[in-house]
């Protein structure tokens, strides 16, 4: 019975390690785009906000200075709920989120990851309420392929303007965060290796009992 469990317990854990790798990138600048026919108020059903190639700063531990190691671009669905001067949520569907890489500092150069937001998106008034200078975060979580394999990960971008810019529906990016799991298919093989393994001593002592 002790057997049974442990071997129970190794094949939990192994999807659980396999899972336990992670990739965290940041962007920083560039402009956003609200498209919306009611300006600052936004239109529940209609409105809409899109980057315009904020720049890659860091991947996986590799910093570019001052430089850009590539662009990060995002946009989300319809406004679901609230309003777009006082924060609220935005749809999913229709959304996109893509990191590209110009291949300096010895990252692949390419698209890294391409995906969209999974779920509400969140609209959150970060700065006073009635501020000329407006400070918003939009943060989520997205799903999209990495090098071949679908994984997850969540973002947090955060934004700035001033409400007469953002009545003619202008932002900019002051920084972004994500963070994306990874599988580890190494970890995976060697788990998996060394669950076969111990299986085969116990079956041995069994045997030899």
């Amino acid at each position: 019975m002790r057997r049974v469990v442990v071997l129970a317990f190794l094949a939990l854990a192994l999807p659980i390690a396999a899972w336990a790798n992670g990739i965290d990138l940041t962007n920083e600048y560039g402009n956003v785009t609200v498209t919306s026919p009611n300006g600052g108020a936004g239109t529940i059903g209609v409105t809409t906000i899109s980057s315009n190639q904020s720049q890659l700063k860091t991947f996986n531990g590799i910093s570019s200075g001052t430089h850009s190691l590539g662009s990060v671009t995002f946009s989300t669905g319809v406004l679901l709920t609230g309003s777009l001067s006082g924060g609220g949520t935005f749809s999913g569907t229709g959304s996109s989120f893509v990191v590209k890489s110009n291949g300096s500092y010895g990252v692949p150069k390419g698209t890294l990851f391409s995906g969209s937001f999974v779920g509400p998106i969140d609209w959150t008034l970060t700065s006073a309420p009635g501020a000329k200078n407006l400070v918003y975060t939009l943060s989520g979580t997205i799903q999209g392929t990495y090098d071949g394999r679908m994984i997850t990960g969540t973002t947090t971008q955060t934004i700035y303007t001033v409400a007469d810019q953002l009545n003619q529906g202008i932002g900019h990016v002051r920084t972004g965060s994500t963070s994306l799991s990874i599988p580890e298919p190494g970890t995976l093989g060697l788990l998996g290796t060394g669950l076969v393994g111990i299986a085969g001593m116990f079956r041995r002592k069994l045997i030899g009992s």
